[in-house]
């Protein structure tokens, strides 16, 4: 039967910019087998398939697959999910409004608010259903690290920061870098890989330094994930979540509300902006957000 599909950018206003998604809609029927093949298939970072909720105060059901993998929970599908859901259900608007769209993925349901504009770009936030926490692991020293990013030894950490692996749902590696030079010169050799990072079963590294090209942007990143089928990725909101757990135990951010500013994906020409929200108490985490803007670029049927 034919299924509709969209193409979004997300983390972007701008076409052909931010980390592209695939949305295939009414995937009900499809095998596990058939989501990875379909996901292979496009050769994007993630592909979404939407399912029929399992409540009736939920909007849909998202599995969110990698060209090698199912991930259990992913920023920059649920960002792009829940705008063209949204779109859909209101359809072209005239004056801008809010939605609510509530998601089931692996991780949980995932409540988006969503913010619609008649210019066709979508702003949606969501509340991260699992709040970072630490993941025990063992790291290779400085010089290892550095052998596994192609950077010297020197330019691997900052302030106080040093490697450490984070989780909302989907674990990652954060690694500290120098500087936007190095950031630059960031090149995955993946014969070093498990020996700098260990056998953490992470989605990726992150790589962050609080140099940045943009003067709103708090944290310049990119993500390597050659073990998700994922070389480079232009913008990672579960990473952005999980460093949420990188930002509270580094830098000890005071009780209240703390908006931060991720700008990542410039090294591949896809710039990206992913907000980041968090909510401290007694000096812990008590809630975080993710938000990004989506825009629509293609739209068609799979013949399956």
């Amino acid at each position: 039967m034919p299924r509709p599909y969209a193409v979004l950018d997300v983390f972007t206003k701008v076409p052909l910019e931010g980390n592209p998604l695939a949305v295939v809609l009414d995937a009900d029927g499809l095998s596990s087998e058939a989501m990875q093949k379909i996901a292979r298939e496009f050769g994007l970072p993630e592909t979404v398939f939407v399912l029929n909720a399992s409540r009736p105060n939920y909007t849909a059901k998202l599995r969110i697959f990698t060209p090698a993998r199912e991930l259990d929970f992913a920023g920059h599908p649920t960002v792009g999910a829940a705008a063209l859901l949204a779109a859909r259900r209101f359809g072209e608007v005239e004056k801008a409004i809010d939605a609510m769209v509530v998601v089931e993925e692996n991780v949980g349901p995932v409540r988006c608010g969503v913010k619609l504009d008649p210019s066709g770009i979508a702003y949606a936030e969501f509340g991260v259903p699992r709040l970072a926490a630490p993941l025990s692991s063992t790291f290779g020293d400085r010089g290892t690290i550095a052998d596994a990013l192609g950077l010297d030894p020197s330019d691997v950490g900052f302030e106080n920061h040093r490697t450490s692996a984070w989780t909302c749902g989907a674990p990652f590696v954060f690694v500290p870098v120098a500087g936007l030079d190095a950031m630059a010169r960031a090149k995955p050799a993946v014969q070093h890989w498990r020996q700098a990072f260990g056998t953490i079963d992470r989605v990726g590294t992150f790589l962050y330094t609080r140099e940045c090209l943009n003067h709103d942007s708090r944290f310049h990143a990119r993500m390597f994930a050659p073990e998700a089928g994922i070389l480079e990725d232009p913008a990672t909101g579960a990473a952005a979540a999980a460093f949420a757990g990188v930002i509270l135990s580094h830098d000890a951010p005071t009780d209240g509300t703390h908006h931060f500013r991720l700008e990542q994906g410039f090294e591949m020409g896809r710039p990206s902006f992913i907000d980041l929200t968090l909510e401290v108490e007694g000096g812990a985490l008590k809630a975080e957000r993710i938000g990004g803007h989506a825009v629509r670029i293609a739209e068609g049927e799979l013949a399956i």
